[in-house]
């Protein structure tokens, strides 16, 4: 009986224990948050270290050559023109004068040339006629030297008159360029982005070597391309060619796809600024950035290696060292993985954890520590 009483004493003690180390004593359980270990699309990328700048290459603000009153603006900003079309016109009626009467007188001068032509011509029959007669000794040599000098004449006044139609006609063509002056057309086909003159309103010609202010701002949305700059540390890893993909932040929802299209071929040394170089990104389809207005900031991200069917986890998940914490049956436990491509999102498992697996993906308690017992917090 006294045995019994002491079994029993024990149990109860172990009991308390028991209850003890499961209630009071129990080591507090952890929530962590976790990804599974799975297979897909791991790249390495490269990214801007300032905004980059969506651009376009062809644009020209453009002025006419010559200054004058307009008097026609057959477009207005946002108006899509073709190359060829007629943006500015000035008052052109000193230059049509002009042109008129430099048309004139290539007629005058025609008609001089034409006649001491036709006076040589009628010379030289003359002294062909006076020739024959000096052979058969009826012209005399005197006779005949006057004629020849006269032929030689009119030769000469003849060729004169050709070349007066020629400068006549020259001073045509710099009568027609200085009306072509009048005339602002676009050098290509784009969008008018800005415009500073108005009809009535008078352009001011500027001095000789010095252009006239613009008053259109004319850019081509379908020549849309990306500048951004990369860290110098990054600049021999990418090369013309590679994928791109680019965000804009009116549009910051959209991906954009591109190509590496130019690497500066120097690195920018800027006051208090990273040294970097500059990159342009070609955009593949210009039509789907239709309406982000150049100057807009932009993203890129470059791809410089891909794998589509990689082990992969969280890039959040792997720290210094390649160490992650993975929950297995309740407890956590620190593994170090030999980690292959990696990026902002994801980074490649080559050894060290299995697919399926549940790793923590932020540490952000004392707590998730290695050995300690852990649960997923739910979603």
């Amino acid at each position: 009986m006294r045995y019994a009483k002491w079994i029993f004493v024990v149990v109860l003690i172990v009991a308390l224990v028991v209850a003890l180390r499961l209630t009071v004593f129990a080591p507090e359980v952890v929530e962590v948050s976790t990804a599974s270990v799975e297979r897909g699309v791991v790249e390495q990328t490269v990214t801007n270290t300032r905004a980059g700048t969506v651009k376009v290459r062809l644009r020209a603000e453009l002025s006419p050559q010559v200054g004058g009153l307009v008097t026609v603006l057959p477009h207005r900003e946002g108006d899509l023109v073709a190359a060829g079309d007629l943006l500015v016109k000035l008052d052109d009626s000193a230059q049509r004068a002009e042109l008129g009467s430099a048309r004139s007188t290539v007629v005058a001068a025609r008609a001089q040339a034409d006649e001491a032509c036709l006076t040589a011509e009628l010379a030289e029959k003359e002294l062909a006629r006076v020739q024959a007669l000096h052979v058969r000794g009826i012209a005399s040599d005197q006779s005949l030297d006057l004629l020849s000098t006269e032929r030689d004449r009119s030769r000469a006044a003849c060729a004169a008159g050709r070349a007066v139609v020629g400068q006549a006609e020259a001073r045509v063509v710099a009568a027609e360029v200085q009306l072509a002056f009048t005339e602002l057309r676009a050098p290509f086909s784009g969008t008018v982005a800005d415009m500073s003159t108005e009809v009535g309103e008078f352009i001011t010609p500027s001095p000789p070597g010095l252009p006239i202010p613009p008053v259109i701002d004319l850019l081509d949305p379908a020549s849309i391309y990306v500048s951004a700059p990369i860290d110098e540390v990054d600049a021999e890893r990418v090369q013309v060619g590679q994928t791109v993909r680019m965000t804009v932040d009116s549009r910051s929802e959209e991906r954009f796809a591109g190509k590496v299209a130019r690497v500066a071929p120097y690195v920018l040394d800027i006051l208090e600024q990273n040294r970097t170089v500059e990159i342009e990104v070609q955009v593949d389809d210009p039509a789907a950035m239709a309406g982000v207005l150049p100057g807009t900031s932009a993203d890129v991200e470059v791809i410089l290696e891909r794998r589509d069917d990689a082990l992969r986890v969280p890039a959040s998940a792997v720290a210094e060292g390649g160490k992650v914490l993975v929950l297995s049956e309740g407890l956590l436990e620190e593994r170090v993985i030999d980690v292959g491509l990696r990026n902002w999102r994801f980074a490649e498992v080559r050894s060290g954890l299995d697919e399926g697996e549940l790793v923590v993906v932020a540490r952000n308690s004392p707590a998730i520590k290695a050995g300690a017992a852990a649960r997923e917090r739910e979603q």
